[in-house]
């Protein structure tokens, strides 16, 4: 990917925890700061990121037979949601699915980018595997819940991605309290520490910790996510936190330099 200087993908291995609102922010909190960021939905069965980005119904042209991304917030964004019916169900098999993330990503004119953004679905199937064997990922962020149900999945997402050396940046936390909108309560119903002992155990960074919040799913299912929509929020800010920290362990990670110096090759005579 000659034009993409980095690629991040958010992953989770349990459905439900909110990996797609944590992925659209995140892409979000990087383009605010005057990154070039991407954002390639790759949950073929169920694209979110349209409705996400307020970009439902867009098509994307097609230009020397290369997508263009939909823009939205400074943001570029790939969908297959953007190419087929919004109501449409995708019932494709496993190797179709590899296939399909491949050509959304090499058939998209990304352009220069600093960060690509992958939106993973749930599991440790066809699509990871595709994404993590033949696309340099720099990197993964674990979304997960509290909760041990939640947890158990996440666990064999982080085994997996060890055991195909590919770096995971950190843990994000979300739902980790419920906030009431009318008092300002917080309740710990999923269970509290889950994140941080999953992090623990695989030597891995809290990269934060999200509310469960009204005001989140509101402005996320509006098209306008916190970071848009309320940017001096404690919900934008925190994603914020989340965006930062995110960068500098991308930028902690040791440079390979092999590539500047020439092959020595030595032949017996």
């Amino acid at each position: 990917m000659k034009t993409i200087k980095k690629i991040i993908g958010v992953a989770s291995g349990k459905g439900g925890v909110g990996k797609s609102t944590v992925a659209v922010n995140l892409a979000l909190a990087l383009a605010q700061k005057g990154i070039a960021v991407g954002l390639l939905d790759a949950d073929i069965y169920g694209p979110s990121q349209p409705v996400m980005l307020h970009t439902l119904g867009s098509k994307p042209a097609l230009q020397e037979g290369k997508l263009e991304p939909v823009l939205a917030h400074g943001l570029k964004s790939m969908s297959i949601g953007y190419l087929i019916d919004e109501t449409a169900a995708m019932m494709w098999r496993g190797p179709m699915l590899g296939k399909a993330l491949q050509q959304l990503l090499s058939d998209t004119n990304w352009g220069d980018l600093d960060y690509l953004i992958v939106d993973l679905p749930p599991g440790t199937g066809d699509v990871q595997l595709t994404l993590c064997q033949k696309i340099p990922v720099n990197g993964m962020v674990i979304v997960t819940t509290p909760q041990d149900l939640a947890l158990a999945d996440v666990r064999r997402a982080c085994e997996m991605f060890q055991k195909l050396n590919v770096p995971v940046l950190g843990v994000v936390e979300n739902m980790s309290h419920y906030q009431c909108p009318q008092c300002g309560h917080e309740e710990a119903i999923f269970g509290t520490g889950g994140a941080k002992k999953l992090a623990e155990d695989y030597g891995l960074t809290l990269l934060g910790s999200l509310p469960l919040a009204i005001q989140i799913r509101e402005m996320t299912d509006s098209g306008k996510p916190p970071v848009v929509a309320a940017p001096e929020s404690a919900y934008a800010h925190a994603f914020n936190d989340i965006a930062i920290k995110v960068a500098n362990q991308l930028a902690a990670q040791p440079k390979d330099y092999s590539k500047l110096f020439p092959k020595i090759v030595v032949e017996k005579k």
